[in-house]
């Protein structure tokens, strides 16, 4: 082989491995930076639609504007449509994304069980469908992305276990019973706590995720409330009115009260003390994640290896690892992470 011919075929060989390295596949794992995927002028830019529960949780809109971001970076347009909690109203919302013809449409479904109808007829389209962070049970979506639900449930019991030294009575507040997540966080939190002699002695569900539905819950039912060693709450949002209640009864500090989210109020009040813990969910990864998965599927690139069943369907699964945040690793993990910043939990620095 002469010098011309060996140098073409090393050039050749060195754009085959650079190509390797640009398609990267979304895993369980998870991918990396997601590249950028050309359109061309017949297909136009690829159409995501995403229809948010609402904006209520503090995340979501941090969720949002990562997702749309990432999405646009690599040549898609996002249409996000907002239920307000309204289940009626976001299955009007999947419908016209139907009819404006997306290519996949991501759901942070209202209510987990009511919505295997509109995602029927979503893929009768041929729109592909990602259940983002909440499973839509009984639909076969085309992908199901979250974090391990199981896991937060596990963190939570064993804040408490270790606070009460394995014994004594709680409560919990959870959120919705219609949000499958409600239900995985806390077969997590059950099974972890049936090694232990602490007992729920009243379970409640705040139908709206509204923190002061946690404030109203304790105040109308004050025998339990007082009765109580601790309260596992549903999200920061609810863990904040807890602390309030018990605030007002002087106790905040001594019974331990465990959320999730990382809500910035909430690593204040663990930093203070009247917060246990929180769960941190890697959002921005999260909201990376599902928008370059998004995209694979509208170019149909995407498979991968775990599946979640929804009742009646095994789905493909990407789970992210969420993580325990208390008073020793706040640093490390919420503050070194960058996902809140020192000056910001730590007030009484100021």
């Amino acid at each position: 082989m002469n010098t011309l011919n060996k140098n073409k075929l090393k050039s050749f060989l060195i754009i085959l491995l650079l190509a390797g390295l640009l398609l990267t596949a979304c895993s369980e794992e998870g991918a990396s930076e997601p590249e950028k995927i050309e359109t061309n002028e017949e297909s136009g830019p690829i159409k995501i639609g995403i229809a948010f529960d609402s904006f209520i949780i503090e995340r979501w809109e941090r969720d949002r504007d990562i997702f749309v971001s990432t999405a646009k970076d690599m040549g898609a347009e996002v249409n996000v449509q907002n239920a307000n909690g309204d289940v009626e109203k976001q299955k009007e919302q999947i419908l016209y994304l139907i009819e404006k013809k997306m290519d996949v449409i991501v759901i942070i479904a209202v209510d987990s069980g009511a919505l295997s109808n509109e995602v029927k007829k979503a893929k009768d389209a041929g729109i592909r469908v990602i259940a983002y962070d909440r499973l839509v049970n009984n639909a076969n979506v085309d992908l199901y992305i979250s974090f391990d639900n199981e896991a937060v449930g596990r963190f939570m019991a064993d804040a408490i276990i270790e606070r009460l030294d394995g014994k004594g009575e709680i409560i919990k507040i959870n959120g919705p019973a219609k949000d499958n997540n409600v239900s995985l966080v806390n077969k997590g939190f059950d099974e972890e706590l049936a090694g232990s002699n602490i007992q729920v002695i009243d379970t409640y569900y705040a139908s709206e995720w509204k923190g002061e539905e946690a404030f109203n819950y304790l105040s109308d039912h004050p025998g339990e409330a007082d009765r109580a060693k601790a309260v596992m709450c549903g999200n920061d949002s609810l863990a904040g009115q807890a602390v309030r209640y018990y605030a007002e009864k002087r106790r905040a500090g001594s019974i331990p009260i465990v959320g999730q989210d990382a809500d910035l109020d909430a690593c204040q009040r663990i930093v203070e003390g009247t917060q246990t813990m929180t769960v941190y969910k890697p959002i921005e990864r999260l909201a990376r994640e599902a928008a370059g998965c998004a995209v694979r599927l509208a170019r149909n690139s995407f498979n991968p290896e775990l599946v979640m069943n929804d009742g009646t369907y095994d789905v493909p699964y990407v789970s992210i690892d969420p993580m325990m945040v208390n008073k020793d690793n706040i640093d490390s993990i919420i503050i070194g992470s960058g996902f809140h910043l020192r000056e910001d939990v730590y007030l009484k620095e100021r």
